[in-house]
């Protein structure tokens, strides 16, 4: 129930619009992983395909994961009129659809923290890479403005019962945690995304009609809650400005972005 829950979640509105905006985000974890080109990469949850296709430019074949098929589609679409080397397949970042010890890295932008087993995104990982491979993250920081903002809108929708915050791949100490004796070494390092709106409220109106997890809370309040929600929203989004002018907002949100290489 958790899981498909989750995939309408992320189904609705549409993520690809949010994507355009972390572009840069795959780019930058792309060149970190420093991928050779020829290697086999897999990019785990992998939306509309912002890290496949980085993977890709790097001359490596890299094939793309994800539950939501439009995402797929629209990835394809980007992989074709690029002309890149991508393959896409419907998947599910706990059973990964793709062979054991089958690939030379894998990368996942702000996909694999939310899976809601931690574990078993985690084993599964380790299950498909090849020894020696490598294993590059960017997740969200607990403390970072997005980490802030879905502690607003849990504020007002609690989320599921039982399941870990995906915040918590934001952690070294957390990575350390789920992939244990696999690690040979690990970098991390805090990097920014900034966030640009002309104003508050275009701001509260981006997440609220294309970001899954903020529609669907705003979809099962009443009036009153939605408006409470929004209000809290854009406060959190004036505290964060770094422009702090009255005009055009700028919100830096940091994000872990980490280095594995396995055993």
């Amino acid at each position: 129930m958790i899981k498909a829950n989750q995939q309408k979640t992320w189904a609705s509105g549409d993520f690809s619009v949010v994507a355009s905006r972390i572009v840069l985000v795959s780019e930058l974890l792309a060149e970190s992983a420093d991928l050779r080109a020829g290697s086999q990469v897999l990019d785990v949850a992998c939306g509309n395909g912002n890290a496949t296709l980085a993977a890709a430019r790097s001359g490596a074949h890299a094939i793309g994961v994800d539950y939501v098929p439009a995402l797929l589609e629209d990835g394809r679409a980007r992989a074709v009129a690029e002309g890149l080397d991508v393959e896409f397949r419907l998947g599910d970042a706990e059973q990964l659809p793709v062979a054991d010890d089958s690939v030379d890295a894998v990368l996942s932008v702000f996909g694999t923290m939310f899976a809601p087993d931690h574990r078993s995104t985690a084993d599964e990982i380790v299950r498909v890479s090849r020894p020696g491979g490598t294993v590059a993250l960017a997740s969200w920081t607990p403390d970072g403005f997005i980490g802030q903002m879905f502690k607003v809108i849990t504020s007002h929708v609690p989320g599921p019962a039982g399941v870990e915050s995906p915040l918590l791949w934001g952690a070294e100490d957390h990575l350390i945690d789920l992939f244990g004796d696999s690690v040979a070494t690990i970098a991390s390092a805090e990097r920014t995304c900034v966030w640009r709106f002309r104003t508050v409220d275009e701001f509260v109106g981006f997440f609220r009609r294309w970001y899954g997890p903020t529609l669907k809370a705003f979809d099962v309040l009443d009036e009153q809650g939605q408006v409470a929600l929004a209000a809290d929203l854009a406060d959190l989004a004036r505290a964060s400005d770094r422009n702090g002018d009255g005009g055009s907002i700028a919100i830096p949100a940091a994000y872990l972005e980490s280095v594995i290489t396995l055993k």
